[in-house]
């Protein structure tokens, strides 16, 4: 009971949120991204009709995002743990959420997979990982403004 008390007091609601939308893009991954529409024949996603999820359309993308999921939970464990970094705690969580939400942008919108894409919707899975890429970039954005930067002189790098 102490311990949770202890992991409590020193991750704030902004790394819960985080982390709330790392789990959100892990199970995203999982959930149909894309169907097909049923009305037109010609419609197909790799050779196949039906819904489709990104782990069974994207080979690489999948793993990309499975990781981006995790970096919430580094960043609460960095805190829990008091490890002294040289950036603000959050940046890379911050930065690895954007990443994680211009890919998933460009896959549903520019670079929707299937033919013709135009035909192809996106389904619930895109939508929850979505959100889960502005959860862990609200949270860890918040959580990197929290730390004041000590200010150099003009001219200093």
């Amino acid at each position: 009971m102490e311990a949770s008390a202890k992991l409590s007091r020193k991750l704030t609601r902004n790394e819960f949120a985080a982390m709330a939308g790392g789990v959100l893009v892990g199970i995203g991954v999982f959930l149909n991204w894309y169907e097909t529409n049923a009305g037109n024949r010609a419609a197909n996603v790799n050779g196949m009709k039906g819904a489709f999820s990104a782990w069974d359309v994207h080979p690489i993308l999948r793993w990309l995002l499975l990781a981006a999921a995790v970096a919430p939970f580094i960043l609460a464990y960095i805190i829990v743990r008091g490890h002294q970094l040289s950036w603000a705690r959050g940046e890379m969580t911050a930065v690895t959420a954007i990443a994680a939400f211009g890919l998933i942008v460009y896959n549903g919108v520019i670079g929707r997979p299937g033919e013709p894409s135009s035909e192809i919707s996106l389904q619930p899975g895109w939508w929850v990982a979505l959100l889960g890429t502005l959860l862990m970039l609200g949270g860890a954005a918040l959580r990197s403004s929290e730390v004041e930067r000590t200010r150099k002189p003009p001219g200093v790098i």
